[in-house]
């Protein structure tokens, strides 16, 4: 069996590609080539500075994740592919598979996903972030015409501002201290403010606010942007950070809601009726618009990848998503 490298991150800042064999073939079983893949840039910074809380490593295990955090751990959760073998339904289709980042791997045939028609297997690396950003729209419910705004410009607020912008008559502004963000904003057909404009952009009077920046002074601005009995939704996770909230003042004259969401459990609203794999399909079925291909900063070889982590995943860092293609 020819040998496999795959993304091992070893310590506080530190990745290497390491070689081993795929599983041995069994029933039910498929073996997948990688094509694509792509960081999750605000998780994957966590893993790699090794602040994943300890009270958190067994909620924060990715599927076909090997190791225990802190380290070493063989993370990720986005890979695009080609079955090579494996059930005959499947070999030679793309499919998409929240699987580490890794070059060839054998997985149950049932965790795979083949690609919708009219979706590109290199955009289809955007399916896992689409599922978190269509869950927070199932845990927001938000209503025609709604006032919106989303505050954070990266790879998922992006998301949950161009799925709210194609609510009819919703007025929707993606908020972020980039001032490049602006550029993106229009491609995905929603407004822009910088966080000092962001008032007067909105009428700060909003009947929604996510919050994506993964920052306490994003999640103050998203507070002050929500009208009166408003909900603001926090999908920023912080790791091991003490997060400060201004929930003095007015936060209770305003009876604001702070609702939190996360992608691990299907959005109460949704979860009798709806599974895990029925959230996927739909977030895969939503890629077919090229607009989305926006969203892509940064390709780079998966050989590559352990060098060019430190810059991607660090503070300063300002990728949207980071592409990751396998063949060279």
């Amino acid at each position: 069996m020819t040998l496999s490298r795959a993304l091992w991150y070893g310590s506080p800042g530190s990745a290497e590609l390491r070689d081993s064999a795929p599983a041995a073939a069994q029933a039910g079983t498929a073996l997948v080539r990688a094509r694509w893949g792509a960081l999750s840039r605000g998780t994957e910074a966590l893993v790699f500075a090794g602040r994943v809380p300890a009270s958190q490593a067994g909620r924060m295990r990715a599927p076909f994740q090997q190791g225990d955090f802190p380290f070493p751990v063989k993370y990720g959760y986005v890979s695009v592919g080609t079955v090579e073998d494996g059930p005959a339904a499947l070999r030679g289709r793309s499919v998409f598979c929240l699987h580490p980042h890794e070059e060839r791997y054998r997985v149950p045939a049932d965790a795979l996903l083949p690609l919708p028609e009219g979706v590109p297997p290199e955009r289809a690396v955007l399916a896992a972030n689409l599922e978190t950003a269509v869950n927070a729209l199932w845990d927001a419910a938000p209503r025609v015409g709604d006032r919106i705004a989303v505050v954070g410009g990266g790879l998922l607020g992006c998301l949950v501002a161009w799925l709210c912008g194609r609510l009819p008559g919703a007025q929707v502004t993606l908020v972020d201290s980039n001032p490049a963000r602006r550029a993106v904003a229009g491609a995905l057909g929603v407004g822009f403010a910088e966080p000092a404009g962001a008032a007067d952009a909105t009428g700060g009077d909003c009947d929604l606010a996510f919050h994506c920046s993964g920052s306490p002074a994003g999640a103050a601005t998203a507070l002050a942007l929500a009208g009166f009995e408003a909900t603001v939704v926090e999908l920023s996770w912080y790791g091991d950070r003490a997060v400060p909230l201004p929930l003095g003042e007015d936060f209770h004259s305003r009876r604001l809601t702070l609702l939190s969401s996360q992608v691990g459990e299907v959005a109460t609203a949704r979860r009798a009726r709806r599974s895990r794999r029925d959230r996927l399909t739909l977030a895969l079925s939503l890629l077919t618009e090229p607009a989305l291909d926006r969203l892509f900063s940064h390709e780079i070889r998966f050989a590559e990848l352990p060098d060019a982590l430190p810059g991607l995943l660090g503070p300063d860092g300002d990728a949207l998503c980071v592409r990751i293609r396998y063949d060279d």
